[in-house]
């Protein structure tokens, strides 16, 4: 694998970020205005972001903690908790102007049903840009304990038979994820409709936040979820359940949560976005180092990020899968990926079967045109123009990583996503 140079972030480097940043302090002071030192600088050094509880929110924890909002100008940036994705919507909706944010950790599906007045109130769109990538892997799809027995893996067949017992007797299955439509959605669907069972008739399908998923799983509210970490290796840890599946053992090196802004705000403000996704770039190649992982941990799990301990975090961020079956893996290839395997480039095909996939479900009429709304949302053009400034040459020769192949045989072709959808047994419309 090609090493793209890191960035060092040691004392002394970290010193002269904080010397960066009193200086970045003093002219805009003097210049209220907005001036920066360098150049035409960014537009305002003001920007509020959102974040959930989970390590993929990470870069832009990191790019706070370490001074590199500051690094490249962005001097008043706010990284603010979310308590959902719901939340994280809502907000997006209301703007900084309205006491709410301007862009945010997000499950990649989002900016676009946010775009498309899918998930908003009175069904309005908001335009949302996606900046980049926030990473690839790691997401979990977890089981309760008293599926021990069956040693749920890859295969959800195993369950079929249990949750159509469940059903017969008027108390169907709890499957879990955290927002219709994203992400972790789509990973339980798609697991669960390989092994034959329906997502949407066989089983209860309910919405979670994932900070609430180990807690909801020990009073029996739920039998399986899905969600990202640190909260399946929490519930091993607390010997409530295990984890069934990692999600890049089902789509290997899959994209998983992106950086967005809303697009209004990326509009005003165009340099001050690319400074934004600079300093989050640079905080995904920090994150990925295996030397700093351990600080990694220590640093999300503080009681203002996280509140989680940092056992919980650190494992799973070095690879090690402790799956709470007896399965033990010291080396994991699917552990998260922030930089590595062009984590952070959002490519455009991937945004093109999280798209498919939702019209697979219902969420988009099945005449979408995918590329249409993809040349409105993906704004890879300024994550290019980040990754040059940073002088990375090793960046994606196509906006597309091609043909993609999933645990069970089936294949996504980006220029063909009507195949994939005909290739598949269960699914919401012919």
């Amino acid at each position: 694998m090609t090493r793209i140079p890191t960035p060092s972030l040691s004392r002394r480097s970290i010193l002269k970020t904080t010397a960066t940043a009193a200086l970045l302090t003093a002219v805009k002071a003097a210049f209220p205005g907005g001036a920066f030192a360098q150049g035409a600088g960014p537009e305002t050094t003001k920007a509020t972001l959102g974040f959930i509880a989970l390590t993929d929110s990470a870069p832009l924890i990191v790019a706070k903690e370490k001074g590199l909002f500051d690094k490249h100008g962005m001097t008043d940036v706010n990284v603010v908790k979310q308590a959902s994705w719901g939340t994280t919507r809502d907000n997006l909706v209301l703007g900084s102007a309205g006491n709410g944010i301007d862009g945010a950790h997000i499950l990649t599906p989002m900016p676009y049903l946010i775009s498309a007045g899918k998930v908003t109130q009175n069904n309005q769109p908001l335009p949302m840009s996606i900046l980049a990538r926030l990473n690839l892997d790691a997401q979990a799809i977890s089981v309760g304990s008293a599926y021990a027995d069956l040693k749920v893996g890859i295969d959800s067949g195993v369950l079929k038979e249990v949750f159509a017992k469940k059903k017969a007797e008027g108390a169907a299955a709890k499957v879990a994820m955290t927002f219709p439509g994203g992400t972790h959605d789509l990973w339980i669907r798609y697991w669960l409709a390989a092994g034959g069972i329906d997502p949407d008739t066989d089983v209860e399908t309910i919405v979670v936040p994932p900070p609430q998923m180990v807690a909801n799983m020990k009073v029996g509210t739920m039998d399986c979820f899905c969600v990202g970490e640190p909260w399946n290796a929490q519930l091993v840890n607390q010997g409530i359940g295990y984890t069934a599946v990692n999600t890049a053992e089902i789509w290997d090196k899959h994209p998983e949560k992106s950086f967005a802004m809303r697009s209004d705000w990326v509009e005003a403000n165009p340099n001050a976005a690319k400074a934004l996704t600079m300093a989050i770039m640079e905080a995904q190649q920090w994150c990925d180092d295996m030397a700093n992982k351990e600080e990694l941990a220590a640093i999300i799990g503080k009681r203002a990020w996280f509140n989680v301990p940092a056992k919980d975090i650190v494992g799973r961020l070095k690879g090690q899968y402790d799956y709470g079956n007896g399965k033990v893996v010291d080396q994991s290839p699917h552990l998260m990926k922030f930089w590595a395997d062009h984590a952070s480039y959002p490519y455009q095909s991937h945004d093109a079967w999280f798209l498919t996939e939702d019209m697979r479900w219902g969420k988009y009429a099945a005449d979408t045109d995918i590329k249409a709304l993809i040349s409105k949302v993906n704004r890879e053009d300024i994550w290019r123009a980040a990754a040059k400034d940073l002088g990375i040459t090793d960046v994606p020769a196509s906006t597309s990583r091609g043909v993609e192949t999933f645990f069970d045989g089936k294949t996504f072709d980006p220029a063909n996503p009507e195949a994939y959808l005909q290739s598949l047994s269960i699914k919401r419309f012919a």
